[in-house]
């Protein structure tokens, strides 16, 4: 089996160099036309590692918070939303008709809306809730959050 070239100390030098640069293996294997095998057995002679668990965790940490800032910033979205949700619930409300044998239009007004749509939007009311307070739960509030559930239940229709 063929040998490749040997290691020399200019070798030694650009790994102890380049790893302090912070590159990587596979970054300094490939500057130095060396397979990642040859710099890695480099780097144990000079007690370097390639090792990153620190820098991964640090940025999973990272990835973790913005995650839940992006949680918290939906669930606060979603509470506007059933908010705006429930004041459609009581206001003035246009109820229309398109259609017929004579394609006709016809539109009425009422100061709230029907029975119908208001069960309608409590359920989407409901939705929303529900999936605020999963993506947000309130920290240690139990009596508030058996509140919340009678008032989703009651809303729903349940029992």
């Amino acid at each position: 089996m063929a040998r490749g070239r040997p290691v020399t100390d200019e070798d030694y030098e650009a790994v102890r160099r380049m790893h302090a640069e912070g590159q990587g293996r596979n970054a300094i294997a490939r500057a130095l036309k060396r397979s990642g095998r040859t710099i890695s057995k480099i780097a144990d002679e000079l007690d370097l590692t390639f090792d990153r668990a620190d820098e991964v965790r640090a940025a999973t940490e990272v990835r973790q918070a913005d995650l839940a800032a992006l949680r918290a910033k939906l669930a606060l979205d979603l509470t506007y939303d059933a908010m705006k949700v429930r004041e459609q619930m009581w206001s003035e409300t246009v109820v229309y008709n398109f259609g017929g044998k004579d394609n006709t239009y016809s539109q009425h007004r009422f100061d709230e809306a029907p029975a119908d749509v208001k069960r309608s939007l409590s359920t989407t009311l409901g939705v929303l809730v529900e999936k605020s307070l999963k993506l947000s739960p309130p920290e240690n509030d139990v009596e508030g959050l058996a509140a919340v559930d009678a008032w989703l239940k009651g809303m729903m229709g349940g029992s």
